[in-house]
C-alpha cells in the first residue's frame, strides 16, 4: 500500500509504476472518511479529483511531459478561491457562496497539474488561533483530540498532520499557518509580503495578509513555493522580484549568522521547557560552527497590542463589504430600514469573534481615538521594521519559538481573548514586517505534544531560510516522523 513521505518519492512512484494517480485519490478519500470525525475540510471534491487524477494518469501513459506537481493532492483553506467551488471562510455570512474565480496561486497549482481535493475548515474569516470560530464546529488535533490545532488555518494543518492530503495552503496573517503547524507538529511557511499573490484570497488584514504552505517535507513546500510565487498583474501589492529556484536544497555547508532574543527565550509567558529546548538547540548549532549571538530587543511587548489594533482596524474596513445586499447571509425580517437591515444581517452573520475585532477596529479608527490608538500602532510598525532590518545587516537569520505553549486544550482559553491574543507574541512580528518565517517540528514536550522552532530571515531571502530549515530538520530533529 502507498504511504505518502514526499512529492520526490511519489514522482518516482508514478514514473515507475507503483502507484497510479488514481489509486492515490482513492486512498486519500479512504484516509478522509476514516478521519471525518476531526472535521479538517469543510467539502471534499471527490468525483472533481476523482477525474483529475484518470485524466493525468492517460496522459502520463501516452508519453506526455507531466507538471511540477503532477498529482500531488493539495488542500486549500476556505479562504482561498476556486473557480465554480463554495467559498464560505467559514462564516455563516458567505454560506453558499460559490466563487466565480480562482485565485492566482490556485490557478498556478492547476497549471502544473496537482489535484486539490477540498477546502479546509478554518476559524471565521481567519480570526482565532484555535480553529473554535467556525461556523462549521470545531477541528481536533490529530496527535490528541482533546486539544486544539491551532489557527486560523488548523483545517490545512490538520489536514497535512493526519495524512488527508500532501500539502496544503493556509493564510497567515499574524502566525495563522506557523502556528498551527507548531501545535500539530508539521512545517509551515509564511513567505515575504508580496511573494505571493494575494488574488483570490479573502481579505482580513491586507498590508499583513499572506498565503502560506503546510508540508511535513522542507523540499514539499520548497516546491510550491516555487510554483505559486511571482508577479500577478491583478495584485497590486505582489512582488515583481525573480522566483528563485526555491526547491534546489543541497548542503552548501554555510555557516550561519543566528540571532536569538533572549527577552523571548526566557519571558514570563513561555513555557520553560520551550525555552530550555531551543537554548540547547543554539547551542548545539554553535558548537557545529555557526555564529549564534543574543541580541537585546526591547519592543517584544509592544508587538500584540500594535498587531491587533492595526489588523482589526483593516478587518473592520475590509468586513464593511458583507452586507447582505449582493451576496451572502441576508436577515429574514421584513418591515425594517436600510440601517437595521444591515445591522440584523451582519450580526445574524457574524459570529462572537468576528464581532469583537470589527467593533475594536472601528473604535480605534473613530475621531478622538485614532491618533491614540491606530497611528501610535503604525510607529511601532515603523520601529519594529527599522530595528529588524539592522539586525539582518549583521544575521542570516533570528530564531524564536513559535508559540508560547504547546497545544491546550478545546475550550481552554476561549473565555478569554487577551490570552488567545498574547499567545501570538512570537509570530505576529514577521508579519508587521513582512519577512519569512517557517515553523519547524523539531521537538517533543514532556506532555507529549509536538512544538515547533521558529526561523525568520530577511524579505526575500526564501532560499537561505529554506536550505537552513533543511539542515535543521535531517540534522537537529528530536521529534518523530508522522
Amino acid at each position: 500500500m502507498f504511504e505518502f513521505s514526499s512529492i520526490e518519492q511519489y514522482h518516482s512512484g508514478l514514473k515507475e509504476g507503483t502507484v497510479t494517480c488514481l489509486q492515490t485519490v482513492e486512498r486519500y478519500l479512504q484516509r478522509i472518511h476514516a478521519k471525518q470525525h476531526l472535521n479538517a475540510f469543510v467539502e471534499v471534491y471527490a468525483e472533481d479529483a476523482l477525474q483529475k487524477a484518470k485524466e493525468l494518469d492517460r496522459n502520463r501513459a501516452s508519453g506526455k511531459s507531466t507538471g511540477r506537481l503532477h498529482g500531488v493532492i493539495i488542500g486549500l483553506k476556505d479562504v482561498i478561491a476556486y473557480k465554480d467551488h463554495r467559498l464560505t471562510a467559514s462564516s455563516n455570512i458567505l454560506k453558499g457562496f460559490t466563487s466565480v474565480y480562482s485565485a492566482t496561486a490556485v490557478e498556478r497549482l492547476l497549471a502544473e497539474e496537482a489535484i486539490i481535493i477540498g477546502n479546509c475548515n478554518c476559524d471565521e474569516f481567519a480570526m482565532g488561533s484555535t480553529n473554535e470560530n467556525s461556523a462549521y464546529g470545531k477541528v481536533l488535533n490529530a496527535a490528541d483530540e482533546t486539544r486544539v490545532p491551532g489557527g486560523s488555518s488548523g483545517g490545512s494543518a490538520v489536514a497535512v498532520q493526519a495524512g488527508l492530503c500532501m500539502v496544503s495552503l493556509g493564510s497567515d496573517t499574524g502566525g495563522s499557518v506557523r502556528q498551527p503547524a507548531d501545535f500539530c507538529g508539521i512545517i509551515g511557511l509564511k513567505p515575504t509580503y508580496g511573494r505571493i499573490s494575494r488574488y483570490g484570497l479573502i481579505a482580513y488584514a491586507s498590508s499583513f495578509d499572506q498565503i502560506g504552505i503546510f508540508g511535513n517535507a522542507v523540499a514539499d513546500v520548497a516546491k510550491v513555493l516555487e510554483v505559486i510565487s511571482g508577479y500577478d498583474e491583478y495584485d497590486s501589492t505582489v512582488s515583481s522580484k525573480p522566483v528563485e529556484s526555491y526547491s534546489s536544497l543541497d548542503p552548501k555547508n554555510k555557516k550561519y549568522r543566528i540571532a536569538y532574543f533572549n527577552e523571548a527565550l526566557e519571558h514570563r509567558g513561555n513555557d520553560p521547557e520551550i525555552g530550555s529546548s531551543i537554548k540547547n538547540l543554539l547551542e548545539k548549532l554553535k558548537d557545529d560552527g555557526h555564529a549564534v549571538v543574543p541580541v537585546e530587543f526591547d519592543l517584544l511587548d509592544y508587538i500584540v497590542p500594535a498587531y491587533y489594533v492595526l489588523t482589526t482596524a483593516e478587518a473592520s474596513s475590509n468586513l464593511s463589504r458583507y452586507d447582505g445586499v449582493k451576496y451572502g447571509h441576508r436577515t429574514t425580517v421584513r418591515g425594517i430600514d436600510l440601517t437595521e437591515f444591515y445591522k440584523r444581517t451582519r450580526s445574524e452573520g457574524f459570529g462572537q469573534e468576528v464581532k469583537r475585532r470589527i467593533m475594536l477596529g472601528t473604535f480605534v479608527l473613530s475621531a478622538g481615538f485614532y491618533d491614540a490608538y491606530f497611528t501610535r500602532a503604525q510607529k511601532v510598525r515603523n520601529l519594529l521594521t527599522k530595528k529588524i532590518e539592522l539586525i539582518f545587516k549583521d544575521f542570516d537569520v533570528i530564531i524564536l519559538p513559535t508559540s508560547p505553549d504547546t497545544a491546550f486544550k478545546t475550550g481552554e482559553k476561549t473565555t478569554d481573548p487577551i490570552a488567545m491574543y498574547l499567545a501570538d507574541i512570537y509570530t505576529v512580528m514577521a508579519n508587521l514586517v513582512g519577512i519569512p518565517a517557517i515553523s519547524l517540528p523539531l521537538f517533543t514536550h514532556s506532555n507529549g505534544m509536538p512544538f515547533g522552532l521558529q526561523v525568520m530571515a530577511k524579505r526575500f531571502n526564501e532560499l537561505p531560510l529554506l536550505r537552513l530549515s533543511n539542515e535543521l530538520m535531517q540534522g537537529y530533529r528530536t521529534q518523530p516522523l508522522n
